[in-house]
């Protein structure tokens, strides 16, 4: 591509065969419906944004064009602190509250053209597939989503013992244009709005089930490739002043299923293969990168709410009161750790590379167990977040008008003037802040944020486990054996025992 991807090249490209199915019927066009329409939008204005602001946004591929600084692959610190600048940019457009804006998977794909190698090693032709798509995405700049977690089922049993087989996806046929895949995949969050999906499992898939360990990309358009959408909160939000939020950020999350959908195998990096299913998010960075990005989000998100617990005390006039500048340190302490543990995973970050004629060369890392040191204390520390909103606003959030049409009635004007004071703004100002503070915290839309941060990285046992991998133990056993080493028990006591 000549130009920089921007708003209306996105749209246009996102009208194809798509079919998404939300309250018993099918949609093809997401641009133009009232459940996704508005959310279009805001995707569009990320690609408009980077259109207006070229340097900070994109990088020099060679011959004249440019594309996202998602698709950077980082050679060095330097490097990889710009990048961050263009992602941190990115999240501030929707303050955070979209988890998979097309710079998550562009990550996830970027780290996985990093070690080809490794791809190549687990199977012939696999690591190219990995490269010629990188080439591909990056160049088109396409908005890439994925599904990597099996459907809940039965989760007792292993995916192979569920009474269908096909209750996950899984490779059901294949022959020399490539594999066939039929069955479901969770959790397509902002599929409606990709170009195309990722279709892998993050979780080890057990030897013997091999049919579930693949890789692929499919077009969200692909015949027989259905998306079930849950209910929308974009249109269940009567307008931005009652729902900002909801309104415009409602990414939304579907189920995938793959009725027998067709993969060519330039499309697959993985095939009938449990490691190489572990080994493209751990051995390659992958996980390490899509997690990186999705801290850098997650501060942008943290330092909006932080300023929004601010400005409700302003708004009521408890911010000189102690207790309350003591909720809000705490607050601005916990936003600043993961603001913090962002920069330092670029600072302990190391230089990485493969082998192999795939080999790309060596690129700079974020430091894992810093990572995953930022993802466990992520998951406990955002409803916490929350919580203490929640506690500074009190029952404002609940004492507000049903809608904007009341401040168009007179009468109800009026009594929304006696009723909603404040020390630093007028009737309608107390009112805005406190829709927002609702539709962060309260509403349907906010519910769905707390849960999703809750699980964003994984279940809770696997996001320790990596902690629990990637920590240097044998340096923090050191310290201890080096104290032990300088004390034992006094001499006539260690002769009386031995007496």
């Amino acid at each position: 591509m000549s130009a920089v991807k921007n708003g209306r090249m996105h749209l246009e490209s996102i009208r194809d065969e798509r079919c998404i199915m939300l309250e018993g019927r099918k949609v093809s066009d997401v641009a133009s419906h009232p459940a996704f329409r508005q959310s279009a939008q805001t995707v569009a204005g990320l690609f408009d944004y980077q259109a207006a602001n070229p340097e900070l946004m994109t990088f020099d591929i060679g011959n004249g064009r440019r594309a996202n600084r998602a698709w950077q692959l980082p050679r060095s610190y330097a490097e990889l602190v710009e990048r961050r600048k263009a992602l941190t940019a990115w999240s501030e457009q929707h303050v955070g509250f979209m988890g998979r804006s097309p710079d998550h998977v562009a990550s996830c794909i970027s780290a996985m053209a990093m070690r080809a190698d490794v791809f190549e090693a687990h199977g012939k032709g696999r690591g190219q597939a990995v490269l010629d798509y990188y080439h591909h995405a990056r160049d088109n700049d396409l908005y890439l989503a994925y599904v990597i977690i099996d459907p809940q089922a039965d989760r007792s049993k292993a995916t192979g013992e569920q009474a269908d087989p096909f209750v996950t996806a899984a490779i059901c046929d294949e022959d020399a244009e490539g594999i066939t895949i039929k069955g479901a995949k969770m959790l397509g969050t902002s599929a409606v709005f990709a170009n195309e999906v990722l279709v892998a499992s993050l979780r080890p898939v057990r030897d013997g089930d091999d049919k579930y360990a693949f890789t692929a990309m499919v077009p969200i358009g692909a015949k027989g490739l259905k998306l079930m959408s849950r209910r929308s909160y974009e249109q269940g939000a009567v307008s931005k002043f009652d729902y900002p939020l909801s309104s415009a950020y409602d990414e939304n999350d579907s189920i995938l299923y793959f009725d027998e959908v067709k993969v060519p195998w330039d499309r697959v990096f993985v095939h009938r293969n449990p490691a190489m299913s572990f080994a493209q998010f751990h051995t390659a960075p992958a996980h390490v990168y899509q997690n990186y990005q999705a801290q850098i989000r997650l501060a942008v998100k943290l330092r909006s709410l932080t300023g929004l617990a601010r400005r409700v005390c302003e708004t009521i006039g408890t911010l000189e009161f102690p207790q309350v500048k003591e909720q809000l340190g705490v607050l601005a302490a916990q936003a600043g750790m993961i603001d913090g543990m962002v920069h330092a995973m670029e600072a302990k970050g190391r230089m990485e590379g493969g082998e192999g004629p795939l080999n790309q060369g060596e690129f700079f890392i974020p430091d894992r167990a810093t990572l995953y040191s930022a993802n466990v204390l992520a998951q406990r520390l955002y409803p916490q977040v929350i919580e203490s909103i929640r506690d500074l606003a009190g029952g404002g959030m609940i004492m507000l008008p049903s809608s904007e049409t009341d401040f168009g009635n007179p009468e109800i004007a009026a009594l929304i003037g006696k009723t909603q004071h404040s020390p630093v703004t007028d009737a309608k100002g107390r009112v805005k802040t406190f829709k927002l503070a609702w539709d962060s915290v309260g509403s349907e839309f906010a519910s769905r944020h707390t849960q999703y941060e809750m699980f964003y990285s994984g279940p809770k046992i696997f996001t320790a486990g990596h902690q629990y991998r990637t920590y240097d133990w044998n340096e923090a056993t050191r310290l201890v054996d080096d104290l032990l080493d300088t004390y034992d028990l006094p001499a006539a006591s260690a002769a009386g025992k031995a007496a």
